[in-house]
């Protein structure tokens, strides 16, 4: 008994494509390019670390927006000879360079902010107020930017889970900066940076744990393998599966491979587009591949080893 293999091309896009954010990419990675060059400018001559790191954050946020909004450009690509799926899986890699990226930064900023506990240096909080509540405006019209996109793509999360972070972390930075004017407490600013520090790393901390399972072909955390199972071997034809793979070609896109073990060779022409056609609509998995077998085929696979039983 040959087997049937077929191919579903029922796909699944997120919210608003990468075309759709070119103009936010842009706006947003100007806005913060000269944000971080007059924060950075204004820390340095305050001696405010709060500035300073925040400044190092938003400059990690500007490498990370170039790095998804090249990864976006990449993943629009067509397919070649040579890279059958074309360039999607940049979008992973992306997400998970940029999370990389922002922990290293957050460990240079806890470094120098641990040595400022001990000896902090005088800081002008008026300057800190005005610097940081300007970093609120930016980083919230960023995000707002990324807002539409950020369901069911990572890469673009990630990007919108950078600014909306910013925006909370300029906002403490310019509560430190009130406390300081007021109470000329300078041990707040290196203690703010070290608040900042852990509040980004939570965020960080999922996305680069995300980031990490999509680029070893984990299955994508909005997907139960076992209600996929479930529906699979639960078909009136199917007597059970095996060999069922699950994982992300990009950060929008889900691939499936599977066997299915029939009885009798199944004679409806539709059942494999029936099949793909609920995968696509049930589970979001847009690529499916449907390899049907009947006893004697799966046989075959078991005494030469071809199949993950």
């Amino acid at each position: 008994m040959t087997h049937t293999h077929s191919h579903s091309h029922a796909h699944v896009h997120a919210a608003a494509g990468p075309q759709n954010l070119n103009r936010a990419f842009a706006v947003g990675i100007g806005l913060n390019v000269l944000f971080v060059a007059l924060e950075a400018g204004y820390g340095i001559w305050a001696g405010s670390l709060a500035l300073i790191s925040d400044a190092g954050h938003n400059l990690s946020d500007v490498l990370g927006l170039l790095l998804a909004w090249g990864a976006a450009l990449l993943a629009a690509r067509k397919p070649t000879e040579r890279r059958t799926y074309g360039y999607r899986r940049a979008t992973i890699l992306a997400s998970l360079a940029s999370a990389l990226i922002l922990v290293m930064a957050l460990g240079a900023i806890v470094l120098e902010a641990v040595r400022r506990m001990w000896d902090p240096a005088p800081v002008p909080g008026q300057i800190i107020i005005v610097v940081a509540g300007i970093g609120v405006v930016i980083n919230t019209v960023t995000a707002l930017l990324f807002a539409s996109g950020r369901r069911g793509d990572l890469n673009i999360r990630g990007a919108f889970l950078h600014m909306a972070a910013d925006a909370a972390v300029s906002f403490g930075v310019v509560a430190a900066g009130a406390v300081i004017w007021f109470t000329g407490w300078f041990w707040v600013d290196p203690a703010v940076s070290l608040t900042v520090v852990a509040i980004i790393f939570a965020g960080t901390w999922q996305l680069l744990r995300e980031s990490f399972n999509l680029a070893v072909d984990a299955v994508p955390e909005h997907i139960a393998t076992d209600e996929v199972r479930r529906y699979l071997t639960g078909l009136e034809e199917v007597v059970r599966i095996h060999d069922l793979h699950i994982w992300a070609m990009s950060t929008t896109e889900v691939a499936l491979t599977v066997h299915l073990v029939v009885t009798d060779p199944v004679q409806r022409e539709d059942f494999l587009e029936e099949v793909s056609q609920t995968l696509s609509r049930q589970f979001g998995i847009g690529h499916t591949t449907l390899q049907v077998e009947t006893l004697d085929r799966e046989d075959a696979c078991r005494r030469y080893g071809a199949c993950d039983l």
